[in-house]
């Protein structure tokens, strides 16, 4: 049984899905179906550069999304395979946008729309260089939450990603995060400093989350029959309504990876398939269960070497 994970930020690299591009007019015509909606030349930065911008976040999310949906899209209609045969759709971060697209949840002109202004909000929501990110390395969460009461009264930070065993991601001020990293320091609990613009997944993001409730609610979410994943519950969502308010609290809750990996397995899932760009997921997934089978789809080798 398998189920289909897409990334998020962080894959991105100039040229990814230049293969399919070049060899498919379908990712050719979606392509220009996201420049067109964007009213913008997303595909040239992603073709060609240069990487600051295509780093930068309000072109970052439709990107990997436009790539991975393009990947999807070539497997199910250049490759015939049934993807609607997955047990679930998931994704991290912007990659949940990009499974509620191939989930049928959401029209492919809406979504790249929606990840644009969710990724300005977001990229915007905290003045730059106030706000940063540290990946703490070889904990469990429960330390890191106890560790984060404890100090509650000396800095405020929130953990952003549970990604896996021995990978979590917190959030806050950069003056909050120093303080972190020398309490980190004592206990001797390993941590690196991300190069990241903004504090993702936090309650500094509650001017992202403001403007995305309005635009969230204006989208026409589709019924599907597909099983999606929330990032914020780890568990199946079960309405349209569900979905729109779990889209909105994602912004400045945990992305619970870990757990939403373990409840996929729990509930029969023992092949994991990576659309997109990079293989993060794929890395992660082994971490938490070294058992499942995975695949990472960012080439048409790799979709011709797959068996679903």
């Amino acid at each position: 049984m398998f189920s289909l994970v897409f990334p998020g930020q962080g894959s991105q690299t100039i040229g990814m899905g230049k293969d399919f591009f070049e060899s498919y007019d379908l990712v050719k015509d979606l392509f220009k179906q996201a420049d067109d909606s964007l009213g913008a030349t997303l595909s040239k930065i992603i073709l060609e550069g240069p990487k600051d911008e295509l780093d930068l976040t309000i072109n970052t999310q439709p990107a990997i999304f436009l790539i991975s949906y393009s990947i999807f899209q070539v497997m199910k209609r250049e490759f015939n395979m049934d993807l609607d045969n997955a047990k679930y759709f998931a994704g991290h971060s912007l990659g949940e946008y990009s499974a509620l697209c191939a989930a049928k949840y959401l029209s492919f002109p809406d979504t790249i729309k929606i990840l644009k202004i969710r990724g300005n909000a977001m990229q915007n929501a905290v003045p730059k260089g106030e706000g940063g990110m540290l990946a703490v390395l070889g904990s469990k969460v429960e330390i890191i939450e106890d560790l984060l009461n404890e100090n509650k009264n000396n800095f405020i930070a929130q953990i952003a990603n549970d990604n896996s065993d021995g990978q979590i991601v917190l959030s806050g001020r950069n003056s909050d995060i120093e303080k972190l990293i020398k309490v980190l320091k004592l206990k001797n609990i390993k941590n690196i400093k991300l190069p990241v613009s903004a504090p993702f997944h936090c309650q500094l993001m509650s001017n992202a989350t403001e403007i995305m409730r309005n635009e969230i609610q204006k989208l026409n979410f589709q019924e599907s029959k597909n099983k999606l994943i929330s990032n914020v519950t780890a568990k199946e969502i079960s309405s349209k309504e569900e979905l729109k308010t779990l889209l909105i609290d994602q912004i400045e809750n945990r992305v619970r990876w870990r757990e939403s990996v373990n409840h996929m397995i729990n509930n029969g899932v023992n092949h994991f398939i990576e659309i997109g760009p990079g293989k993060v997921l794929t890395g992660l997934i082994k971490r938490i269960d070294k058992n499942v089978k995975t695949n990472t789809i960012n080439s048409e080798s790799d979709i011709k070497v797959l068996k679903l």
